[in-house]
């Protein structure tokens, strides 16, 4: 049977559809990547924001399809896989930007939230004046990362272990004092005490074991942590600091990729959410708590160094020792905490910035 005119202008159309998609694609500059496990959207704007591109793509695609396009700026939302597409797409040859999710969040529509409409969130949000993104990690910066999730994690399957002995022998009237070197003490009343149940005796065993084991882990991983402090040299220079150790100072070094990405000191501490909330209004400034944004470890770790130096504040002899007893006079001792936890954030940023080691005295200077 022969073409009728509707089919060959059927086709005729097909074809110039094509023809303009590849034209299209031809002149995209962004192009917002929503990513996922399996499913990925992709939405594709010209320079002047108009939309070119819309697609959806599997995981077996995008390498292929980032792969057939010319050259341009790839963004993504800066989450657990990020890195790694960011990486794939990059070595397409692509410029590729993470940009963090609080972002991206104000413009997704309202009532409207599909992964459609948050590739063209992304868009819209790298297009913004005061955008700024997220250096992209390589694998080796992600593997000593792993180190310090890993341990993070073990560290409270430790606390839990511990706390979950120590209520099960209470309920039997056996207690310790307060440390873990006094698990072993526990373990050895419950072994020699005759009125205890075999079950209970044997549930304890176990939970002993698995903290035994626990520590081991621990220990391994903190080892291998300190000897990348000690090889590193900026983890050197943060180890000059007192509060920080290896594992903060390993921490810190992982994470943050380039210092250069914050402009001040108050920056760096703001991305740690180490400075107050603002709710100022018609002139009046109220400050609040923490913001707690940025890193959570990297926060928890400056708070807990902090807070170890605040019980030797009589002894630290140097301008923030100073600066801290002064602090203590006037003010109660956790917000003393928090504030030297800032303080310390603006002494890691002058030192990373400027290649220089902690001098007591309150005046750097260049490592040799």
């Amino acid at each position: 049977m022969g073409w009728t005119a509707s089919m060959r202008h059927q086709c005729a159309m097909m074809g110039s559809e094509d023809h303009s998609e590849e034209t299209a694609r031809m002149t995209i500059t962004t192009i917002g990547l929503d990513i996922a496990k399996s499913v990925f959207q992709a939405h594709g704007t010209d320079a002047s924001g108009k939309r070119l591109l819309k697609r959806k793509l599997g995981r077996s695609e995008v390498a292929a399809f980032f792969g057939k396009l010319e050259r341009c700026r790839v963004v993504l939302e800066a989450c657990g896989t990020s890195h790694h597409w960011a990486r794939v797409i990059r070595d397409a040859g692509h410029d590729v930007k993470l940009i963090p999710p609080e972002m991206v969040k104000p413009f997704v529509k309202r009532g409207k939230k599909n992964d459609a409409v948050d590739a063209a969130a992304i868009c819209l949000a790298a297009a913004h004046p005061d955008a700024r993104f997220v250096p992209i990690k390589d694998e080796e910066q992600q593997s000593l990362l792993s180190l310090h999730s890993t341990r993070s994690l073990l560290v409270k399957q430790l606390t839990m272990t511990i706390n979950a002995l120590r209520a099960l022998a209470a309920e039997f009237g056996l207690i310790v004092p307060v440390g873990n070197c006094r698990l072993s003490e526990l373990m050895t009343k419950i072994e020699v005490s005759t009125e205890l149940p075999s079950t209970m005796r044997q549930t304890a065993t176990l939970l002993f074991e698995q903290y035994s084991r626990l520590v081991e882990s621990i220990e391994s991983l903190e080892a291998q942590i300190r000897t990348h402090a000690k090889q590193d040299e900026d983890a050197r220079r943060l180890l000059t600091v007192p509060g920080i150790g290896p594992v903060t100072a390993s921490l810190i070094v992982a994470s943050v990729t380039d210092i250069g990405a914050f402009d001040t000191a108050r920056h760096f501490a703001a991305w740690l959410g180490l400075v107050p909330r603002q709710h100022s209004s018609g002139g009046k400034t109220r400050l609040g708590r923490i913001t707690k944004t940025g890193n959570r470890e990297i926060r928890k770790m400056l708070v807990l160094g902090a807070t170890s130096m605040l019980y030797r504040a009589q002894k630290w002899e140097s301008a923030a020792g100073a600066w801290l007893c002064k602090l203590l006079e006037r003010r109660p001792g956790r917000l003393a905490t928090v504030a030297l936890a800032n303080k310390l954030a603006r002494i890691i940023w002058a030192l990373l910035s400027r290649k220089e080691i902690y001098r007591p005295a309150g005046r750097s200077v260049a490592t040799a």
